[in-house]
């Protein structure tokens, strides 16, 4: 019998550890990074990943980022 387990997980890393991450697993994203991983730790039948908040590829961090740096430059 299978058995459906519900988790919300925030993960907080450096942009070099995440960028790391994706090319170790070969991944453009984080939900398909976790997915990934989970997958390998205990070979669930099947994980579904969806990213809530925050960037899910290192395009969307990149906006963010930028956003950041502008509104900090902006404030000085």
């Amino acid at each position: 019998m299978a058995i459906d387990i519900k988790l919300n997980v925030t993960l907080s890393l450096e942009e070099s550890a995440l960028e790391d991450a994706l090319d170790e697993y070969d991944e453009v994203a984080v939900n398909e990074l976790v997915r990934q991983v989970l997958d390998k730790a205990i070979a669930l039948e099947d994980v579904k990943v969806a990213t809530v908040e925050g960037p899910n590829t290192l395009e969307e961090y990149d906006k963010v980022a930028q956003a950041a740096q502008a509104a900090a430059v902006s404030q000085n």
